[in-house]
């Protein structure tokens, strides 16, 4: 979405014109093809950096983007992405020798300092971590997307393309999420570290079916995305959010094969880069349209470089995990590239930068070490191991060439690594930036941490603490923000710890952060009987009742069901008594966008002990006063903490 001036499309003439003009530039493109005008001789990486925006005191998205851009005066390599809470650094391009690597990782560091320093005049920090654990799904509704056309335009055609209905997530891992969202912008939850790596074009074919090989090792070392909304699911899950979040298929009584606007590919690329760009428009509806300013076969004629702009906008729209890339150099060329977009941001910027040596290095070793990879390996193999590395990261198990069955960590170790030293080798990378990037590798792989391991691992010894999700998730947010400022490898870090977060701030929360969602209801028509064993099983004190589409119907408390079970102690009566009989009809209930300061008065005010939470009728959680019992409890140790930490300092 680079391209600016992009509209959806409003009627039939601008469509055809627009689909004439993409034409025009498939055209351009097989001429340039065949008359072999694209840079040669030379190779290139680059690279774009998404972080997520924060309030330092809540650690949760701040919507500032669009400010700290103006305060900065619009530099060219700062951009925005969809929502407002994000930004996206762009970095130079270049050769991939020498110290290039280390001078990257120098620029990186320049520019988050200069975003940081104006970020703190908002109290605010950046944030480098492909999900942030405090994200929420009402962070990502409509009201947050970045303020600018060609934002509204793609989202608003990917919702029409959906037929106006709900875009649906479901994932499992450890935990399970389900849940359905009004707005495709559930993107927006994922921060990428994006490489870029310049193929010259009578070897884009082979250099392409390399980058497809590689996604899934290099992926799980790099996982980094395990949280989501508080639930641990896959170690990079960003694949599965971004994959579901833009997915506008539907069933269909015949199994019909229906292809994703965001997918790993189908088959091996075996002629051409056009045959990607051909696929895609032969599968994917145009959505946007672009005012062009030129006319790409009249510049071919001219032998002029055309910019292509019709057929940069289609592939914006199509977002493979290895996507091909059009562009023009600054001495006039144009050059081809492949765009690797499956690392997460962070956790730290050497992290990032070990990341894309690995994968570029490996690049140019496998490239020259396999003529066809091909002949290796099924597709269906790379297939099945990109969603292995998507859901177990360094735990996958991969088929591998020649049909050997493999561990990841094995195989990066014996195969991929030193794939990737003789690769920087031959590019003349100098030894001390291919040792150090290497180096962190290794380490990681030795000690078995990424960046979702050392998050997993952190947020089941901060659960240990029974303290709520939301401290659990702002603990863990804190460390990451502390451990990413040292510029310390991820597997230097030790876990998280509830010391890390000085101070806790809940009053801010709202109630679909805090409520319960793990709930045990009843029917109406049910027995008190089975009501109040599993009152005892569960030791609760309150049942909410729902019908079978999952609409509140009312409460059964603790103290409802003593006074009805001593009654009939003390008048004896054959009738089954069932919940509607006792439950109380209309109870007091709010909506999950509510602070959870409104809760409490609401308790409060009619001194009752569980709040339904209700959105158009539907139960979807409840607070209880042990809820809040257990944020006092909580802010009282801190206290406490401090406290004795005063006192000790005072007697030193």
């Amino acid at each position: 979405m680079g391209t600016q001036t992009v509209s959806q499309l409003k009627d039939r003439e601008q469509k055809h014109k627009f689909i004439r003009a993409l034409l025009d530039d498939v055209r351009s493109f097989e001429y340039m093809l065949e008359h072999d005008w694209f840079e040669k001789g030379i190779t290139r990486f680059g690279s774009e950096l998404e972080m997520v925006l924060i309030d330092k005191s809540t650690l949760k998205p701040k919507n500032i983007a669009m400010e700290v851009i103006a305060k900065m005066k619009s530099p060219k390599w700062l951009e925005t992405e969809l929502a407002q809470f994000n930004l996206e650094l762009n970095l130079t391009p270049r050769e991939m020798t020498g110290n290039n690597f280390s001078l990257t990782e120098k620029e990186i560091q320049d520019r988050l300092l200069k975003v940081d320093k104006v970020l703190s005049g908002f109290d605010a920090t950046y944030i480098l971590t492909g999900i942030l654990p405090t994200i929420q799904k009402f962070h990502l509704n409509k009201e947050n997307i970045t303020p600018r056309d060609r934002y509204y335009a793609l989202l608003d055609a990917i919702k029409q393309l959906n037929l106006g209905k709900d875009f649906e997530l479901k994932i499992f891992g450890t935990d399970e999420l389900f849940v359905k969202h009004d707005s495709p912008l559930l993107e927006a939850a994922n921060t990428s570290w994006q490489v870029h790596l310049q193929v010259e074009a009578s070897d884009y074919v082979h250099m392409y079916n390399i980058a497809q090989a590689l996604a899934a090792p290099v992926m799980s070392v790099a996982a980094n995305s395990p949280i989501v909304f508080g639930k641990r699911l896959w170690h990079e899950s960003r694949i599965a959010m971004f994959e579901q979040s833009l997915d506008t298929r539907h069933t269909h009584e015949h199994m019909r094969e229906q292809a994703t606007r965001v997918s790993f590919g189908n088959e091996w690329l075996n002629d051409s880069i056009l045959d990607i760009y051909k696929d895609d428009i032969s599968r994917f509806k145009v959505l946007l349209s672009n005012i062009a300013e030129e006319n790409s076969w009249e510049k071919i004629i001219k032998s002029k470089v055309p910019e292509l702009s019709s057929l940069l906008v289609h592939n914006s729209t199509v977002y493979r995990w290895n996507r091909p890339q059009y562009g023009i150099s600054s001495n006039g060329k144009p050059h081809l590239r492949i765009e690797n977009r499956v690392f997460a941001a962070g956790p730290t910027v050497p992290d990032q930068m070990a990341n894309a040596v690995l994968w570029l290095g490996a690049m140019k070793g496998m490239a020259a070490q396999y003529q066809d990879i091909r002949k290796y390996i099924d597709f269906s193999a790379l297939r099945d191991n990109f969603g292995r590395a998507a859901r177990f990261g360094l735990e996958a198990d991969f088929s591998w060439l020649r049909g050997k069955k493999i561990h990841v960590r094995e195989l990066l170790l014996k195969e991929i690594i030193p794939l990737a030293q003789e690769g920087l080798k031959s590019c003349k990378v100098s030894s001390k930036d291919a040792n150090r990037y290497l180096g962190i590798i290794q380490e990681r792989v030795k000690k078995k941490t990424n960046g979702a391991i050392w998050m997993l691992n952190s947020y089941e010894n901060l659960l240990k603490n029974n303290v709520s999700k939301d401290e659990t998730l702002s603990v863990l947010t804190k460390s990451i923000m502390i451990n990413q400022k040292t510029n310390e490898p991820v597997h230097k870090w030790k876990k998280a710890d509830l010391v890390d977060l000085e101070e806790y701030k809940p009053l801010e929360l709202k109630v679909s952060e805090f409520m319960q969602t793990d709930l045990l209801t009843v029917d109406k028509g049910d027995i008190l009987e089975l009501v109040g064993e599993l009152m005892d099983w569960r030791r609760i004190r309150f049942v909410p009742v729902e019908d079978k589409l999952g609409n509140l119907k009312g409460i059964i408390t603790s103290r409802l069901l003593t006074r009805k079970l001593l009654k009939l102690i003390r008048e004896p009566d054959d009738k089954a008594v069932v919940v509607e009989d006792i439950m109380i009809k209309d109870p007091k209930v709010i909506d999950p966008g509510a602070s959870i300061m409104d809760a409490l008065k609401v308790m409060r005010k009619n001194k009752i002990g569980c709040l339904p939470v209700v959105k158009r009728k539907k139960l979807v959680g409840v607070i209880t006063e042990t809820d809040f019992l257990n944020i006092a409890n909580s802010l009282l140790e801190r206290l406490h903490s401090k406290q004795g930490s005063k006192t000790k300092s005072r007697q030193k």
